[in-house]
């Protein structure tokens, strides 16, 4: 037995706001949201989304609780040591609100499962870690309508947009394919569990914007925000539909969903030290104009992230040598990749940016 709950005095901090309102909490009560992983992203979701009052909430997860994990994943504690995350995610929420459908797949989310499962939600919610699953999520989400949530930290970088929504890009446009290289997840590279915790926070944001659709308010479809904790910097990237898109240039019932995706060719990566020496290669900086003005190295062209993702493809030859660098490293991976996707083949990203050229005592 639990306490029956007064919903208008429960929500009244959300009702009350004129974006809400009863109608709108009425549309949250009423919708139903499927959340792919119950990790790092996963967890704030989860708790943001339950504290709400989404009613029907589904969490899909075949993991295990670790201790490793109780560092950022903050549905959990020491006694769920051993258990299934997406069942004791479950259990928690449960308590923190008893009048919601919590369900949950303790599966891993694969070609056989994931269009039922989507069928059956209004939106889905990425709390993966890895481009095969994230590949899985975009294609089910265009083949059956089903718009999703995408999240992605690594150190103290993270991403959000919102893809599957009709006539917006989706996460295809942005990475046609996989990369083929090593890409670090959390175990490897590190994170701070509050960098996962402000990514997460800003889907179950983006969920509501969804879920309870207002006239002031601006979902992340066609966009991209990035946000370096470093410095608290953040920027929203405008994305364009790409008119050859593997996935969502094609008729719904002709998308094949994998669960790995073809690889293309890996980005190499170019050391500070080897650019100075290299006389034969484009040298491009994606960063944006306020950081370009700051400084810059000598000799490179200027071509903004922002300005690439937004459709603007340069008229460069695609076998021509190009160095991309940023300030760190991890945009100008995006632009390669991105460009990788066009049939540019001879690309190669500056390890450690505009950051470790400073280091060098070059500019």
């Amino acid at each position: 037995m639990h306490k029956t709950i007064n919903k208008s005095e429960r929500y009244k901090r959300q009702i009350v706001l004129p974006e809400i309102g009863e109608a709108g909490q009425a549309r949250i009560n009423a919708a139903s949201v499927l959340v792919i992983g119950a990790g790092g992203l996963g967890c704030p979701v989860l708790l943001y989304l339950a504290a709400a009052g989404v009613g029907h909430i589904g969490i899909v997860d075949f993991d295990s609780v670790d201790e490793t994990n109780l560092q950022r994943q903050i549905l959990f504690n020491i006694n769920d040591i051993g258990a299934n995350k997406a069942q004791a995610a479950a259990a928690h929420l449960h308590v923190l609100n008893p009048d919601i459908t919590i369900e949950a797949f303790s599966v891993a989310l694969d070609n056989s499962n994931v269009e039922e499962l989507f069928n059956r939600f209004d939106l889905v919610i990425d709390g993966t870690d890895n481009f095969a699953t994230k590949f899985l999520i975009n294609d089910a989400a265009v083949k059956t309508s089903t718009p999703f949530i995408y999240g992605s930290i690594l150190g103290f970088d993270g991403q959000v947009s919102v893809f599957g929504v009709p006539d917006e890009p989706c996460y295809r446009c942005l990475f046609p394919e996989s990369p083929k290289g090593h890409i670090p997840n959390c175990a490897e590279a590190g994170v701070i569990g509050a960098v996962a915790g402000m990514i997460g926070t800003v889907q179950a944001m983006e969920a509501i914007k969804m879920i309870a659709p207002h006239d002031s308010f601006q979902p992340l479809a066609g966009r991209l925000l990035t946000v370096d904790m470093h410095s608290m910097q953040t920027r929203v990237l405008t994305l364009s539909k790409n008119p050859d898109c593997p996935v969502c240039s094609k008729n719904k019932e002709d998308i094949i969903l994998e669960h790995t995706s073809p690889m293309c060719s890996i980005i190499p990566e170019i050391s500070v030290d080897q650019v100075q020496h290299k006389n034969d290669a484009r040298l491009i900086d994606v960063r944006e104009r306020d950081e370009w003005d700051v400084g810059h190295i000598d000799g490179a062209d200027h071509i903004a992230l922002s300005w690439l993702m937004a459709g603007n493809v340069p008229d460069i030859d695609k076998d021509q040598g190009i160095i991309l660098y940023c300030q760190k490293g991890m945009r100008s991976l995006q632009a390669a990749q991105y460009l990788a996707g066009l049939g540019f083949s001879n690309l190669r990203n500056m390890t450690g940016g505009y950051e470790q050229w400073l280091g060098l005592g070059d500019v």
